[in-house]
């Protein structure tokens, strides 16, 4: 390079599964048909309906240009339909909900509008990296705070008051929460916000998983009586729809909120391209039995994830929601490293499963197993293990 990096840089690890891809890549080219356990995305399809929109709108001749920054009024009212019946949320589609080129983007927005250099953000432990690489790279501060299965993988909001949080801004939430597949709990999520105006800390609550594997009605934060003056909430097609190449997504709450987010989107892309507006929102009409046939696939597969964890001799719980399985040994003397085994099962077996410590410390000693793996592969890695 002729030019150094920015120092920002310096703060930010290189995605974990950028470089474990690139190395699943190199054993496939030597011939080794590497089984992945390891990215949770979809390998199923979106609805014929989504598709066709999709097509039918791209051969119009006149959808090829700039759409509003907000999307189109028939996308915020589908939102606004869907959160209503799914979720029990009155929405205004005028207001308080802004289309997203997928909710990852929103993490940025949100990032940007709401945090200073120096300022702090609130961020699981274990939880989605992304929440700490961001917050990294515009300059502000991350202040972890734990999830243990001891407490049910739920934050200690009385541990937190004992800290100095004058400087934090922002708090990520995430649930379903990934990676450990835990549901939420109403009382949980009101004293959520409770602490959040005690503290005058703005919830980011990320919600993709709502609608894989729920054994209860999916929940969004903004149900809950007073969420919408300290809450927002991000949402997605990626895993409930199987659109995640597609990159939509929504954002959703008090209008002040979504317009200081919208102040920054509106400087990084241009709107979302037509087509893909209207698969959104055929695909939000998705009926019940459609959503009632994904799940069943997964449940399948998370059956087979089951036996390939008992055979390996790992522990887990059936609570858990989503689409992954999470897990630990059941003798840490036999596997003392998650992290080794999990290389080993690479190099060995050629079967690749996430170690729990990449989302953070808490993880250690835990691993991931995503669904997005065909069944039969599934099956395959089985024997493979067994061989």
């Amino acid at each position: 390079m002729i030019i150094p990096k920015a120092n920002r840089l310096d703060q930010v690890k290189e995605y974990y599964f950028v470089r474990k891809l690139e190395e699943i890549a190199k054993l496939n080219k030597e011939g080794k048909n590497v089984i992945n356990f390891g990215i949770g995305s979809p390998d199923l399809a979106p609805s014929e309906e989504a598709i066709k929109a999709l097509s039918e709108t791209a051969q119009r001749p006149n959808v090829h240009g700039y759409q509003p920054y907000r999307s189109i009024p028939e996308l915020r009212e589908k939102i606004a339909e869907f959160y209503k019946r799914v979720y029990s949320v009155a929405l205004d589609p005028n207001k308080e909900i802004l289309p997203l080129m997928g909710s990852k983007e929103g993490i940025l927005h949100l990032s940007m509008a709401f945090l200073n250099p120096g300022e702090e953000a609130l961020v699981p432990n274990p939880g989605y990296p992304t929440y700490s690489s961001l917050t990294n790279l515009i300059g502000a501060k991350i202040r972890h705070y734990d999830l243990k299965e001891e407490n049910g993988w739920y934050p200690d909001l009385n541990a937190l008051r004992k800290e100095d949080l004058s400087k934090v801004k922002i708090m990520w939430l995430n649930y379903p929460h990934m990676p450990t597949g835990t549901e939420v709990k109403k009382e949980v999520l009101e004293s959520l916000i409770a602490f959040a105006k005690e503290k005058k800390i703005l919830l980011c609550y990320d919600n993709p998983y709502s609608l894989v594997l729920n054994k209860k009605p999916p929940i969004s934060i903004l149900s809950v009586e007073g969420a919408k003056d300290v809450a927002v909430e991000l949402n997605s097609f990626s895993k409930s729809h199987n659109m995640a190449g597609w990159r939509m997504g929504m954002m959703l709450g008090k209008e002040e909120y979504l317009n200081a987010a919208l102040a920054v989107k509106s400087n990084i892309d241009s709107g979302m391209f037509l087509g893909l507006q209207m698969a959104a929102i055929k695909s939000l009409e998705n009926s019940e039995e459609w959503h009632k046939k994904r799940n069943e696939v997964y449940h399948q597969r998370r059956e087979v994830v089951y036996k390939i964890l008992d055979y390996l001799n790992f522990e887990y719980s059936k609570d858990q929601v989503g689409m992954f399985v999470w897990a630990k040994p059941k003798d840490t003397k036999a596997i003392p490293d998650v992290t080794a085994f999990v290389d080993k099962l690479l190099y060995d077996k050629f079967i690749f499963i996430t170690p729990g410590e990449i989302f953070g410390s808490n993880g250690k000693g835990y691993l991931r197993v995503s669904l997005c793996v065909p069944k039969e592969r599934m099956e395959e890695a089985y024997a493979r293990l067994k061989s």
